[in-house]
């Protein structure tokens, strides 16, 4: 299965046919529209999806192609900010994430996730899980006081015999990886690797499973974050 996950930086309406190229099984997709109130056309290509967000503008996207079964799992948000997780295919869940500052003083962007992790984490042991999306964080951004660092998610995920795609391919350090996924603000002197992919195990193979991060030559015009393409 190919999946692709981007945050396209809005108006994806008028973008989704970038990522045909692709070829593509699934997309997790970051500050897209709520297909049932946009444009017809987008509407129409939404064929099989799942959509949650506070702003029907901006929200936490998953589309599949024909065929490709998206299950809704209810899980309790806890008032967490973005999660939105799902049974795909009757093969495994799927966490689709897009972490935010959600107007807390304490546990913004990766607070966000280690929260939802931890009302979570049981249910997840030995199932086969895919995490995606952007979590607006690495590891560089530690903070010695603080416990629900990066690394600390990063941990929680690998107890859970959950891992980073990008990291097991190409066998690279938390914190010192050497492809953007993040140009902030379009500005190509400040680049970051804020998006993730993380899997169980049981779904990578290392025959089959790649991962490749977009060109910022190619994808600067459209986003400040690059997709990520991989296969499972």
């Amino acid at each position: 299965m190919k999946i692709v996950t981007w945050n396209c930086n809005g108006a994806f309406r008028k973008k989704y046919h970038l990522l045909d190229k692709f070829e593509w099984d699934l997309l997790i997709i970051q500050e897209c529209e709520n297909p049932e109130e946009s444009a017809p056309a987008y509407r129409d290509w939404a064929k099989c999806y799942l959509w949650k967000g506070e702003n029907k503008h901006k929200g936490l996207g998953v589309f599949a192609k024909a065929g490709i079964s998206l299950e809704p799992l209810e899980w309790d948000d806890g008032g967490f900010q973005s999660f939105l997780p799902c049974h795909v295919a009757g093969s495994f869940d799927l966490m689709a994430v897009w972490t935010k500052q959600a107007n807390s003083p304490n546990f913004g962007y990766i607070g966000q996730l280690w929260r939802y992790l931890g009302l979570h984490k049981d249910k997840m042991a030995g199932r086969k899980i895919l995490l995606a999306g952007d979590l607006n964080s690495n590891t560089r951004w530690d903070e010695w006081d603080r416990w629900w660092n990066h690394s600390d998610v990063v941990k929680i995920l690998k107890d859970l015999d959950i891992y980073s795609i990008y990291h097991e391919y190409h066998g690279e350090e938390q914190g010192k990886e050497s492809c953007p996924t993040l140009y902030h603000r379009r500005n190509s002197e400040k680049p970051y690797h804020v998006d993730y992919v993380f899997a169980s195990s049981q779904l990578i193979d290392p025959k089959v499973s790649n991962i490749k991060i977009g060109e910022k030559d190619d994808w600067l015009a459209h986003s400040d974050h690059m997709p990520i393409i991989f296969q499972i």
